[in-house]
């Protein structure tokens, strides 16, 4: 057996890949409805995931959905019922404008805080750019 056909018959033998090769996969919400409340009981992985404090991401939720609510420890509760599309949704916009680089695509980005406007800055690329909270 030469060396090509050893390493076909290795490659045939490999398992399939069950990751799509990005390092980032966006986070999706566990959500449970209580009565008239929308709990988000992973809260807190999310915001590990996208590197942001819960207060951050907390303000923007509540502002887009138009609800008020509270975080508690480990997780998120909104003051209604919303739908689990809708607050998946919601985050992947989150995501988009407060999280991803526009010029690499990559979620290593942080949020500068200056008071006329706040910056997103990357920091795989050094891109920056102006978004709006």
């Amino acid at each position: 057996m030469d060396y090509n056909q050893m390493l076909d018959n290795l490659y045939v033998k490999l398992p399939p890949k069950k990751t799509t090769g990005e390092r980032f996969e966006p986070p999706v919400a566990s959500i449970l409805m209580q009565g008239n409340k929308t709990l988000i009981t992973n809260f807190d992985v999310i915001c590990q995931k996208i590197r942001r404090k819960p207060e951050e991401l907390s303000k923007f939720l509540f502002k887009e959905l138009a609800t008020r609510g509270n975080v508690a420890p480990g997780r998120l509760t909104l003051d209604t019922k919303v739908p689990p599309r809708v607050l998946n949704e919601k985050l992947t916009y989150y995501l988009d404008q407060c999280v991803l680089c526009r010029e690499c695509g990559k979620p290593d980005t942080h949020i500068v805080y200056a008071a006329p406007v706040n910056t997103l800055v990357c920091e795989a690329c050094g891109a920056t750019r102006p978004i709006r909270l």
